[in-house]
Formats: C-alpha cells, sequence, structure tokens
C-alpha cells in the first residue's frame, strides 16, 4: 500500500544515461543476433581498407606548374588511357611511379601539356605599334627562353632558367655597364655537372650575349650550391693547378691496380697515392759576349800633317787659289839624237802626321739563351698500399717484400726525391666488405613492391583465418541449434544408423541468466522431453500456485 500512496514526480525528466541506453539497446535480441554480421562486415571493411593503404603504388609528380586547362586536358587522357592520376596540394599532377613513363610517352605522343609559345616564336605575335622598350623586354625573354632549351639539352641537366641583365646601350663611355647572366639549372636525379660542362654552359651563355664575360656567369642548381668559380685568372688557375695534381696521382692510383687486381683480386686491396707536383712555372733568360772576336764596325775622325812639298799651305783665299795651273811646255830632242839633259826635280819630302782624333765602334759578338721551365715534374712521391689478409692470417714477409718491389717499380720510385713507399696487410672492415660485395638484396627496386604485396596478402589471410572463418563457424553452429531444437529432434543417427542420444538439460542450464530467450525456451523443450515425469509436476505446483 505504501508503495501505491507514494507520490511520483512525473515533471521530472528521466536522466540521459548513454552507456545504459546503449547496453540496454545491445542487449535486445534481434541486436545479439546481429552483432556477428555487424563484427564480420566491420573487419572485412577494415581488412579492405589497409589492403588499399598498402598495395598502393607511391605517387610521383607527373608534371607541375602547369595551367588549369592543361590540367584539364592531361587528366582526360589519363583517364582515356585507365591510368589513375590525382591532383596534390599544391596542384600537380601525379600518378603511381610505375606508371610514370608511361603516363610521359602517353602525353607526349599527344603534344601535352600545351606550353605557352616561348623563345623567338614570341616575336610574332607582338602587336604593331609597340613601343621600343616592351620591344627590348620581350627580346630579352625570347633569348632567355632559347637559352634555356639549349641548356636543357644536356642529359644532366633536367630543367633551365636563364636571367640576363643587358644594360642600356649608351653612347658615353663612362656610363658603359657590362651585362650579366644568372642561370638556375635543376639536375636530374643522382646526377652531377662535371667541370667540362660547367664551362660549357658559361660559354655558351657569354657568347650568346654582346659584350659578354664569362666571368659575368652565374650557374647555381636546384639545392642553392654555386657551380661556376668565380675570381677571375688567380680562381682559375688555382684550379687549374688543382686539377693537374688530382689527374697526376690517378695516373698512379690507375698503374696500381692494373697492377694489384691480377695478383691479389679485386676488392682486396687498397692504394692511395699522394704526389708533390712541381706546378711552378720558371723562366730565365741568359746573355754572352765573345770579347775576342772583336770587329770594327765604324770610325769616324780626322788628323793633321805637312804639305807635299814641305811648305805650309800659305796666302790669302781668293780667286788665285781657285785658278788652275798653267800648261805645261814639251821641249823637243836635238839632231844629233842626244836628249836635252834637264835638272832633275828634288824629290818631294813625305807628309808628316802632327796630330789625329777619330771615334771608333766595335762589333761584339752577343748570345742569348731563353730557359722555360714547363710544371709537371714530381718533386716527391708517397704511395701507400694495404692488403687484405688471406683466410684471416697476415701475409708473409716475402710477398710483401715482392709486392712492394713491384709497387716502386710501377710508379717510377727514385730515392734521391726522396720518395717513400709503404705496403702494408691488415684485415678489413666489415663496412669495405659490404662495398666489395654491393648493394644488400633488400636494396634492390623490387623489394618495396614485393614487401606491399605481401604485406597486403597478409591481413586478407589475417582477416580470414582469424575473422570470418571464427564468426562463420559460430553462426553456422547457432543456426544449427536453432532449427534442431524447435523440431524436437530425437538425435543424430550414428554409423550404426541408431539415434545418438542428445546431451541432458540440467536445471544449472535452465537458470542461466546468460542464455538469450531463445535458448531458454529450447532447454525447456529439452528438459520437458527428457524429464516429463518433473515436468509434469512442475506444471501441476504452477497451476496450484495460481489457484491459491
Amino acid at each position: 500500500m505504501s508503495n501505491a500512496l507514494a507520490p511520483t514526480d512525473a515533471g521530472t525528466p528521466a536522466r540521459f544515461e548513454p552507456l545504459k541506453q546503449v547496453s540496454g539497446l545491445l542487449g535486445q535480441p534481434a541486436v545479439k543476433r546481429s552483432l556477428p554480421f555487424v563484427f564480420l562486415i566491420g573487419l572485412v571493411l577494415a581488412g579492405f581498407i589497409a589492403w588499399s593503404m598498402v598495395s598502393t603504388s607511391p605517387q610521383r609528380i607527373l608534371f607541375a606548374n602547369v595551367s588549369d586547362a592543361d590540367k584539364a586536358a592531361i587528366s582526360s587522357a589519363l583517364d582515356g588511357a585507365n591510368i589513375a592520376n590525382s591532383i596534390d596540394g599544391s596542384g600537380s599532377i601525379t600518378v603511381a611511379e610505375e606508371e610514370y613513363h608511361k603516363a610521359r610517352m602517353l602525353l607526349a605522343s599527344e603534344g601535352l601539356p600545351k606550353a605557352a609559345p616561348g623563345g623567338y616564336a614570341i616575336l610574332d605575335n607582338l602587336p604593331m605599334g609597340v613601343s621600343r622598350a616592351v620591344e627590348g623586354e620581350r627580346l630579352r625573354q625570347a633569348r632567355e627562353t632559347e637559352l634555356a632549351r639549349s641548356i636543357q639539352e644536356i642529359d644532366a641537366v633536367a630543367e633551365a632558367r636563364v636571367h640576363l641583365a643587358t644594360p642600356e646601350a649608351s653612347a658615353f663611355v663612362r656610363d658603359r655597364a657590362a651585362p650579366s647572366a644568372s642561370v638556375i639549372v635543376k639536375l636530374q636525379p643522382g646526377r652531377a655537372l662535371g667541370d667540362a660542362q660547367i664551362r660549357a654552359i658559361v660559354n655558351l651563355v657569354a657568347s650568346s650575349v654582346p659584350g659578354m664575360q664569362p666571368d659575368a656567369v652565374t650557374i647555381v642548381d636546384q639545392m642553392g650550391a654555386l657551380l661556376s668559380r668565380s675570381g677571375g685568372k688567380d680562381a682559375s688557375a688555382g684550379d687549374t693547378r688543382i686539377d693537374f695534381q688530382r689527374r697526376v696521382e690517378d695516373k698512379y692510383r690507375e698503374q696500381l691496380a692494373q697492377l694489384l687486381t691480377p695478383l691479389v683480386g679485386a676488392g682486396n686491396f687498397t692504394a692511395e697515392v699522394q704526389a708533390d707536383v712541381d706546378l711552378d712555372e720558371s723562366q730565365a733568360t741568359r746573355e754572352s759576349y765573345d770579347k775576342q772576336g772583336q770587329v770594327m764596325r765604324a770610325e769616324q775622325g780626322a788628323w793633321t800633317g805637312t804639305s807635299k812639298d814641305g811648305q805650309t799651305p800659305g796666302g790669302i783665299p781668293g780667286t788665285l787659289s781657285n785658278t788652275p795651273p798653267p800648261a805645261s811646255t814639251l821641249v823637243a830632242p836635238n839632231a844629233g839624237g842626244a836628249a836635252a839633259i834637264t835638272p832633275a826635280a828634288p824629290a818631294a819630302a813625305p807628309q808628316t802626321k802632327q796630330s789625329d782624333s777619330f771615334t771608333r765602334t766595335y762589333e761584339t759578338g752577343k748570345e742569348i739563351s731563353v730557359t722555360r721551365a714547363t710544371p709537371g715534374n714530381v718533386r716527391r712521391l708517397s704511395v701507400a698500399v694495404v692488403l687484405r689478409e688471406e683466410n684471416g692470417k697476415p701475409r708473409g714477409i716475402a710477398e710483401i717484400n715482392q709486392l712492394s718491389e713491384l709497387v716502386r717499380a710501377a710508379v717510377g720510385y727514385n730515392a734521391t726525391r726522396q720518395d717513400q713507399v709503404t705496403v702494408i696487410s691488415r684485415k678489413f672492415s666489415a663496412a669495405a666488405d659490404a662495398a666489395k660485395t654491393g648493394p644488400a638484396w633488400y636494396e634492390a627496386e623490387w623489394v618495396p613492391m614485393a614487401a606491399r604485396n605481401a604485406t597486403a596478402l597478409v591481413i586478407a589471410l589475417l582477416v580470414l583465418f582469424l575473422g570470418v572463418r571464427p564468426l562463420s563457424r559460430a553462426l553456422l553452429k547457432k543456426r544449427e541449434d536453432a532449427t534442431q531444437r524447435p523440431g524436437l529432434p530425437i538425435g543424430n543417427p550414428n554409423a550404426e544408423g541408431a539415434p545418438a542420444p542428445l546431451p541432458s538439460v540440467s536445471i544449472d542450464m535452465l537458470e542461466d541468466r546468460g542464455n538469450s530467450y531463445d535458448d531458454r525456451v529450447g532447454l525447456v523443450r529439452g528438459f520437458t522431453r527428457e524429464n516429463p515425469a518433473r515436468a509434469a509436476l512442475a506444471v501441476r505446483d504452477m497451476i496450484k500456485a495460481d489457484a491459491a
């Protein structure tokens, strides 16, 4: 009566308890029967997601920085060829790594992407009446594009961009500025530009712009590393000296490799060479004179003395001095044939030198010798060779001495230069052995793909054997039990044809609260079939209790 008279608060809302509601919902028989199916579907879905995530090949960027029209055309072409593609957050089109080359060839055959006109073709689209400044900028842009295309023809270069700084021409010499250029190159993966290729790019750009010097060209790669060397002639001369020394050392290393490989085997030795190369260029000039073979080249001077008749010249210079002498008179001989004897003229006195003044120049023999020493002579050589131990044992002293003599002969050992040659035997480390055998098998290209497929297969097998199979067995068993209990089967026939007794139903099984309603009904039917007398007594007691 107290419970009936107790006031109830109908206006009080029921407390919201989600856990109890969810547990009550899951406790319903229909939900319990469907839980295995829901769990099975979730397990299959999880396995499919794991399969798709693991088996998907890594994506690779096909094209980047393309226009929207090209993106639509490229996507349509790939979809038509059944090549999966997608567009990432940066707007680049990506495809599977194994489909990359196929997609590039397909798009190249269709002329995609359709790049905007570049190079000197943009000059064809110039409208009429453009200013001189616009025409100059278009010409510079066309030249940059053409230079970039020329640089991209190099195998190691994937992409290239060229920026030209060409100042306006000026009539004033002081206002003239030299042009310059900047080149940025994107190299192929794992590739690098050699010194010869860098110099080729520098000379290509410098030769394409009037008035540009090679020192005004700067080359940078995609990592921001400066490839071109600056600093003028001094820097280039220093690089040349270093390259020359490196070539000399490489030459000696190749000689040692050719000598030792047939003897000890490839990978069983290491050789290092340090060459002190004389890279200084000297020039000497020497002059020598022959003092014995003197020859007079020129003489200039004058001397004074007496006249022929012994009289000194005198008188007053004038017209008489310029008068020619009178004519001579000849006397004919007499009749008697005897010639007239004339007195003999006295002999002229010899001339007498009183003084002289001469300036003489003599020719002296001269010899000029120029000696120029060419750089490249080796001043000192150091060679170190390490041999691998045979079967973990050091090599013999006799063998090491023989190899030392061979190494000395191969490199041109010279004791006067204080050359040094050292040959020892040591055990190599495991890293050296790994380098000798090459990359491990798990670093091959096919390993990642095989690992993805194997992982996806293992996940599918785990889902099948650990999820699907046990659930299917439990569902089949429950269905068999549900089909056998309502029909009151007597038993299953055994091998002899006799019905096999069903398992007995106990009181504890009936009182078990964990069984569902259908299970309890089946248990009650089995207990009634096995114990009809006890079932009748139980029904009688129930009737008496209801009558009371």
